[in-house]
């Protein structure tokens, strides 16, 4: 199979499909203000391609800040795209659709995957789609869009997963996660007065979760949401870790993009050498997958907020593109089969 990445940083569609013929699988990122007349122009230009999309930054060896960009997929995929709505209340009433779709593409766990685009109640939205998709051994690599907007074969969305069952016929297909944190020290914190809903941390340990979380690293009120890219939380979860990332201050709670329970056993992470793990994460995609055809990848905006801050994001795209094609997404949270986690990057690599 064949990835190509077009871009319009003026958002020009036909810009940015120039010269593409014959794709069998889109995905789209645009912004806030054209999203919608991208999406009825992409069906126009690509009549019955199955296509997702979503409001985002996407990249190649250059990051997209505005405009529009587009990744199709050619010459040896099937692809079968679809919706589940009413994803803040039950999801589950249409996973028929993703069933249906598993069975048209009938792929298996070696060459097949499942890339989502998400518009908010992630962790209930990856639970319900992974029941289908466990059955049939097939992976998920995905993330969250902004605007509470995604599309799918040429409509536009709210309240709902777009998604994307891709099949490979040249090879296999494998997901990887990449953690550029560690645990901090032996701090370990039981959650509670916790809101679900609106992802709230009220207390750790019995004290108030704002004031533990100062005290420890020697913050400001003002200085939280910039230390969470130094020092998120993180949530145990058999032998890997969720990185949860603090959102904002709430009176003496910590309000976070990750939904955390009571009861639940956190620990602080540390900033590890993110340089030193990414060419880790490539050798490993390079000693796996000798033969690489695509990578697509999803980053979450902190990671790009931290090395944009720290003036490693080209070099981190320029290191990613010696896996060949690399491209992707800033998403406001990643996707890993039925995870969701944050400060992350999530990938798919086609062989």
């Amino acid at each position: 199979m064949r990835q190509i990445f077009g871009m319009s940083r003026n958002g020009v569609l036909v810009e940015a499909v120039s010269g593409l013929s014959n794709p069998q699988f889109l995905m789209l990122l645009s912004n806030s203000n054209q999203f919608e007349a991208h999406v009825k122009e992409l069906e126009k230009l690509y009549p019955g391609v199955p296509s997702i999309g979503c409001i985002g930054m996407s990249y190649d060896t250059q990051v997209v800040e505005s405009g529009v960009g587009v990744i199709a997929f050619l010459d040896g995929v099937s692809a079968a795209a679809n919706v589940l709505e009413e994803i803040s209340v039950m999801p589950v009433k249409y996973i028929s659709r993703l069933e249906e779709d598993i069975r048209k593409v009938n792929g298996s766990e070696r060459d097949t995957v499942c890339i989502d685009f998400c518009a908010g109640n992630d962790a209930c939205v990856l639970t319900t789609i992974y029941t289908a998709l466990k059955r049939n051994g097939i992976s998920l690599v995905g993330g969250t869009g902004d605007a509470g907007k995604v599309s799918a074969n040429g409509k536009v969305y709210q309240d709902a997963v777009a998604y994307a069952i891709v099949r490979n016929h040249n090879g296999r297909v494998k997901t990887y996660k990449e953690n550029i944190y560690h645990q901090l020290g032996n701090y370990r914190f039981i959650a509670s007065n916790t809101d679900r809903a609106k992802y709230i941390i009220g207390s750790l340990n019995g004290r108030p979760a704002k004031q533990v979380y100062e005290e420890i690293l020697h913050v400001t009120d003002q200085q939280i949401l910039t230390q969470t890219f130094q020092n998120p939380f993180g949530k145990i979860n058999g032998d890997d870790t969720c990185i949860i990332s603090i959102k904002e201050v709430e009176g003496n709670a910590l309000a976070c993009f990750r939904q955390v329970n009571d009861s639940d056993v956190l620990i602080l992470l540390e900033l590890g050498d993110y340089k030193a793990i990414t060419k880790e994460t490539i050798q490993t995609i390079c000693q796996e997958f000798p033969r690489r055809s695509a990578v697509f990848s999803v980053n979450c905006l902190f990671r790009y907020k931290l090395f944009s801050e720290r003036n490693y994001m080209k070099e981190y795209l320029q290191e990613m593109a010696a896996l060949g094609s690399h491209v992707g997404f800033v998403g406001y949270g990643e996707h890993y089969n039925n995870r969701f986690v944050n400060q992350s990057m999530t990938c798919v690599v086609f062989e």
